[in-house]
């Protein structure tokens, strides 16, 4: 099994060697946070004193030793993200529980990331390859109840980034998902019973539909929190939408987490200079739906350089009218709007306020963007129909 390159730090010269051996961008946080708290990717060594200035802080207002270890891990760029939940009994038999796919990207914290079950991309044999994996860990720990492990797929490769003998936070969408009482479940198998003394557990990758986790997030409470996923946790909630295909499970999770998906209008776009490449289907496809396209001038460029109609809109700091105007006067219908290094999140972040003020729906990853787009098409095509849970299991 593969892991991302990392090592422990427990001062800013041995962090700054550590960085450098791996290579940046790292993933780098304190050891002892649950939720990412204070954990962030450092893109440059300048950033690295930045950090440890800050974790401090934190150290501070806990108590905690300035000795305490910092974890540096290998940062892997657009990797696709995983979670297993499973239950291995005192026989040594497992049962995957569900294998979720995140739709954002590697990165962004498990709680704050939307995911699909059964996975909506994963070929076959990479799911069998993930069942292998997490059994062989399971046997190998020697768990006895629930465990949820973390992978992240890279190039084809597929790396182990957390293992946690417990029940994790995806247990309730698991379980809301397939019908099954995971902890009920699990909690009798620690007492000594076995899986085999259980009937009808359901098999995730062949249930009838897809069912889509959103977070939920509390940002508007919160006037001096930047809407951007990252890897320290914001989310307070999950709702969850079901239906017979992904993209109409990912629409209805959207409308219980109340962002309401245009079908019509203007969409503002601004993305980072790597996600400028997959932008380009984001785009044709935004125009063969009906909408209208705006952006900066670096996106605007880009996409006119490849033939896709567009309008450029200026920066706050290149004057009015920009940006911020038209999303006070409710002209823009949706953002998209990736971004990298700590200047370009700051330059954005009074366009990200104001897009959460006029109540405009915003994605903040690529392929978060990709999704809802694509889901965009499906609202045009047809109306979302309305089950209930009794129906399903």
């Amino acid at each position: 099994m593969k892991q991302p390159e990392n090592g422990i730090a427990y001062n800013i010269d041995e962090a700054t060697a550590i960085a450098r051996n791996i290579g940046y961008p790292v993933l780098i946080r304190p050891s002892f946070v649950l939720g990412g708290r204070a954990m962030e990717i450092v893109y440059e060594e300048k950033n690295l004193s930045e950090y440890f200035n800050y974790a401090r802080s934190i150290w501070t207002s806990r108590h905690v030793p300035e000795n305490n270890p910092i974890l540096l891990d290998r940062y892997l760029e657009n990797a696709k993200e995983l979670d297993v939940d499973l239950i291995r009994d005192k026989d040594n038999d497992i049962y995957i529980a569900g294998i979720m796919e995140h739709i954002e990207e590697a990165g962004i914290h498990s709680g704050d990331s939307s995911c699909s079950i059964p996975p909506y991309s994963l070929k076959n044999n990479v799911i069998l390859e993930i069942e292998r994996q997490s059994k062989l860990l399971a046997k190998e720990l020697n768990v006895i109840g629930i465990m949820n492990i973390q992978f992240a797929i890279k190039n084809n490769e597929i790396y182990v980034l957390e293992v946690n003998p417990r029940a994790s936070r995806t247990v309730p969408f698991v379980a809301k998902s397939s019908g099954i009482e995971i902890i009920k479940l699990a909690t009798y198998v620690i007492m000594g019973k076995k899986l085999k003394d259980f009937k009808k557990l359901k098999n995730y990758k062949k249930l009838p539909y897809f069912s889509v986790k959103e977070p939920v997030f509390p940002f508007k409470k919160f006037q001096n929190v930047d809407v951007l996923r990252g890897p320290e946790m914001k989310s307070t909630g999950e709702v969850m939408g079901i239906d017979k295909s992904f993209l109409s499970a990912y629409a209805k999770s959207q409308i219980g987490a109340g962002i309401n998906l245009p079908t019509s209008g203007k969409v503002f776009l601004s993305v980072k200079d790597k996600d400028k490449k997959e932008l380009v289907l984001i785009a044709k496809k935004l125009i063969r739906i009906g909408f209208k396209l705006i952006g900066t001038d670096g996106t605007t460029k880009y996409l006119k350089d490849r033939n896709i109609k567009i309008n450029k809109i200026n920066k706050i700091s290149e004057g009015s009218p920009h940006v911020v105007d038209l999303l006070r006067e409710n002209k823009i219908n949706l953002v998209i709007n990736t971004t990298e290094d700590k200047k370009s999140m700051g330059d954005s972040y009074i366009m990200r306020r104001n897009t959460l003020i006029s109540n405009t729906p915003y994605y903040t990853t690529i392929n978060g963007a990709r999704v809802a787009v694509n889901s965009i098409a499906i609202l045009k095509k047809k109306n979302l129909k309305v089950r209930s849970l009794q129906a399903l299991y």
